[in-house]
């Protein structure tokens, strides 16, 4: 058997879906490239685990498990006489796969700290785009599907929607590496009633109820983990601990660091506008800033050194999940206190409050579809059989408050 056929029957055994199987040589090669390899030091949770110890599982098992769902969702349409290219179907698994390629350092946490004015979305497009070089134009119309380009939107909808693989399976992921049963949910069942209508994702009738418990399921992950107050405190202070490297870095300081990390914290113009920066960026994860935290608890700076502390200690303050802002006096007096007792010019890296905001729902955007047997076509919400959906479009505000 030569080395082509062995890639070919590839399986990864995955604690949350089983074994997952590598369709093809092509996807086996993307896999093993440093690009997506890169994604097995990048935390899916950021700082989750300083709550829930088990939240550390990593962005590629994450990608893999979409992948996976997507395999189970394609057949599934295939089944309904949905009309599917082989080249099509292998342009959207790649593009699932690859969906997540440009998170950095602990995914959401430092999404905006370390590179200004991208997203993790923005700067996976670059790498896709410099995978598709590398591999001679193969991925073209993965990129197609990924930008929503392709003329099939119910695929696009299957990697990016209100209801796509990547929800699915991070919800079902996150649940169960959290323990947070509350968030667990049957993805398999989900897809069974997918379909396809007009160009477009739908969900059959007989599975309303599985998508609203879908639903509630997004909603208790948010208020339970994404939100929680103390793992919010504990990325607060992984973003403050950033800006303060920065700030030090920009007066002259010269702190520990890797290359690759150092290159950012110096907030090079170029960025990863210049393949160099982008280049740079794949060589960064979350060890650069865990072992930079690790070392400036050291440093004479207080500011520095106290909030990576905190973070490598797990020295937390107290913090609250609050209906209202605490008004604008009391803030500013709390920082002045701050100020005093520690001796230090700035207390904003130490006393915040962050309005965050979720909405469970959406029906403005990508709106969920059901499929009744006359074959119309309702929003979910006005399907007239739903329970849950109306409630679930209600926006949650919360205001997340700490101080030392």
């Amino acid at each position: 058997m030569n080395s082509l056929n062995k890639n070919k029957l590839k399986i990864i055994n995955d604690p949350v879906h089983g074994f997952i199987t590598i369709p093809n040589e092509l996807i086996y090669q993307i896999i093993q490239h440093p690009y997506f390899q890169r994604l097995r030091r990048i935390s899916q949770t950021g700082l989750t685990e300083t709550v829930y110890p088990g939240a550390k599982h990593s962005r590629f098992l994450h990608a893999l498990g979409c992948m996976h769902l997507m395999q189970k969702a394609l057949n599934i349409l295939k089944r309904k006489d949905v009309e599917i290219t082989l080249e099509e179907e292998n342009g959207v698994l790649i593009a699932i796969l690859l969906h997540d390629l440009g998170h950095g350092p602990f995914s959401h946490s430092l999404e905006h700290s370390i590179i200004k004015n991208s997203n993790h979305e923005q700067i996976s497009l670059r790498l896709m785009e410099e995978l598709n070089i590398f591999f001679n134009g193969e991925l073209t119309l993965a990129i197609e599907i990924f930008k929503g380009n392709y003329s099939k939107k119910f695929l696009t909808q299957l990697v990016s929607s209100q209801l796509d693989c990547d929800r699915m399976d991070y919800l079902k992921r996150d649940s169960f590496y959290s323990g947070v049963v509350e968030g667990s949910i049957n993805p398999e069942r989900i897809i069974s009633m997918m379909n396809v209508s007009n160009n477009e994702l739908v969900i059959e009738a007989k599975g309303i109820p599985s998508v609203e418990k879908f639903l509630m399921a997004r909603m208790f992950m948010y208020t339970q983990v994404y939100m929680h107050k103390k793992s919010f405190t504990a990325e607060n202070f992984l973003i403050s601990v950033l800006r303060r490297a920065k700030e030090l870095t920009k007066k002259g300081e010269k702190l520990f660091a890797t290359s690759a990390l150092n290159y950012f914290l110096q907030e090079n113009q170029e960025g990863i506008s210049t393949k160099k920066g982008l280049e740079i960026f794949t060589f960064l994860d979350d060890s650069d800033v865990l072992s930079a935290i690790k070392e400036w608890q050291f440093h004479d700076d207080f500011i520095l050194s106290k909030l990576s502390k905190n973070i490598i200690q797990r020295v937390l303050p107290k913090s609250y999940l609050l209906e209202e802002k605490i008004s604008d006096n009391e803030f500013l007096k709390e920082r002045d206190r701050v100020k005093k007792e520690y001796l230090i010019d700035d207390a904003s890296y130490f006393v915040e409050q962050t309005t965050i905001k979720v909405v469970p729902y959406d029906k403005n955007k990508n709106p969920i579809k059901i499929l009744f047997k006359n074959g119309s076509v309702k929003e979910i919400s006005n399907s007239g059989k739903s329970l849950l959906t109306q409630f679930l479009q209600k926006e949650i505000i919360k205001i997340h408050y700490h101080s030392i």
